[in-house]
């Protein structure tokens, strides 16, 4: 299921975009890191493509902690509809 911010296997490689790297946010990471290296890895460089990146980040482990929720919850009526 890609969407607009997953980039495919072949740009991934292509930016030499380790494993643990290739999430949903992916496709905003391969111009981050081209920013960063051609600025030599400058903290005050980049910050646009960073924050987007890091806002992308953020709502996804939102969206799945919400997602976690909402099985918890369905495990827990299930759990108490056995009881019962």
């Amino acid at each position: 299921m890609p969407s607009s911010l997953t980039a495919s296997q072949e740009e991934l490689k292509a930016a030499k975009v380790p494993l643990a790297w290739r999430d949903q946010c992916s496709a905003l990471l391969i111009p981050l890191n081209t920013c960063r290296r051609e600025n030599y890895y400058l903290p005050w460089t980049c910050e646009n493509e960073r924050h987007g990146y890091e806002k992308c980040q953020y709502d996804d482990m939102m969206r799945r902690m919400k997602k976690m929720s909402k099985l918890k919850l369905q495990q827990a009526e299930e759990t108490a509809e056995a009881i019962i």
